[in-house]
């Protein structure tokens, strides 16, 4: 049974359409489902008792159960368990520009990024499109407020579920449900070539996130296995591809690792991979880890680095920290809620 959370409007569209029945119940359905949140199809008043008897036979309801929670100041973490006993996270985040929630996409990772938590875990499955929904609707619901923002950053790699990536994001994208609007949506690779010039063709005015983290094709592959498969000219083509079928801008994140990458020299180098190119460079300190070696760089560090930055002209912000204490690194409050149940 399909779970409804995961079907677009054109999709609900046809449904009825093949039933026999008026497309505009697809709208209908919609609202109940994200104007006003009904937990069930009896409640849908206007939809006709037959219709529900039919919705309820081909559709489910069903949810996430939330595991785990970790609270600090503007940042809210949740640990998730799916039907199948897998886990995942989201993380909320309350900006001055509103509430941002980081969503995961996939049970584990493949792409083994050598400072990442969540790539400790391989690849179980990808998420079906209903479970990022979900993870949404469950945090408003948790935490009654409007979230205004997502970033496809938490577990997983959305371009290695680039379908049902899409399929979520026409979904909460939809004026008459949830009504997300595509520049307030952002996905974040860490560089799947193919993918990012089949995304640069996407109508939707949704914002790209690149994960970088080095400068040059030798710290990049010590860090990111991907760029072994995809390295950072490749990279850097598609993304010319992509400026240049959208007009958008490109968001580059780099992760400061203490002696790795976040040297002087490193930023003179990142300056001139960048330059010309309609992008900025969002740095973000390391959430530390005990499972990985890494280390966070130091304050006057961070801000040498994006003093150089900023003096070669190069647009770039530093991330607010968020969540030390709430075990906020992809995939950490995973980890340690699996140790602690052992």
């Amino acid at each position: 049974m399909k779970n409804i959370y995961g079907v677009t409007i054109t999709e609900l569209e046809q449904y009825f359409i093949d039933k026999g029945q008026g497309k505009f119940k697809a709208t209908q359905v919609f609202e109940w489902l994200y104007k006003k949140r009904v937990s069930s199809f009896t409640e849908m008043s206007n939809v006709g008792k037959s219709n529900i008897a039919m919705l309820q036979e081909d559709f489910s309801l069903e949810s996430l159960e939330i595991l785990a929670k970790k609270v600090d100041t503007d940042v809210s973490k949740y640990l998730f368990g799916l039907k199948d006993g897998n886990k995942i996270e989201a993380v909320l985040m309350n900006h001055d520009y509103g509430n941002s929630l980081c969503i995961s996409t996939q049970v584990g990772c493949n792409m083994g990024c050598r400072f990442c938590e969540s790539g400790r875990l391989k690849k179980v499955r990808n998420l079906e499109a209903s479970e990022m929904t979900r993870q949404i609707l469950m945090v408003e619901e948790d935490l009654k407020i409007h979230i205004s923002h997502i970033v496809l950053m938490g577990i997983g790699e959305p371009f290695d579920n680039y379908e049902e990536v899409i399929k979520f994001i026409d979904i909460v994208n939809t004026p008459k449900g949830m009504d997300l609007g595509s520049r307030h949506i952002t996905v974040s690779t860490s560089g799947i070539v193919p993918k990012i010039r089949e995304f640069a063709l996407y109508p939707k005015q949704v914002n790209l996130a690149i994960s970088l983290h080095a400068p040059n094709n030798e710290i990049r592959s010590s860090l990111m296995n991907i760029n072994k498969a995809y390295p950072i000219e490749e990279v850097m083509d598609a993304v010319s591809f992509y400026i240049e079928k959208t007009n958008r801008r490109v968001t580059f994140e780099y992760i400061l690792l203490k002696g790795i990458n976040d040297s002087r020299e490193h930023a003179r180098e990142l300056s001139q991979l960048l330059r010309g190119i309609n992008c900025y460079v969002n740095l973000i300190p390391y959430n530390e880890t005990s499972h990985i070696e890494y280390r966070k760089s130091n304050q006057k560090t961070i801000l040498d680095f994006y003093d150089e930055l900023k003096k070669n002209k190069i647009s770039v912000t530093i991330r607010r920290e968020f969540g030390s204490k709430v075990q906020a690194a992809c995939g950490q409050l995973r980890s340690n809620y699996e140790e602690e149940s052992l």
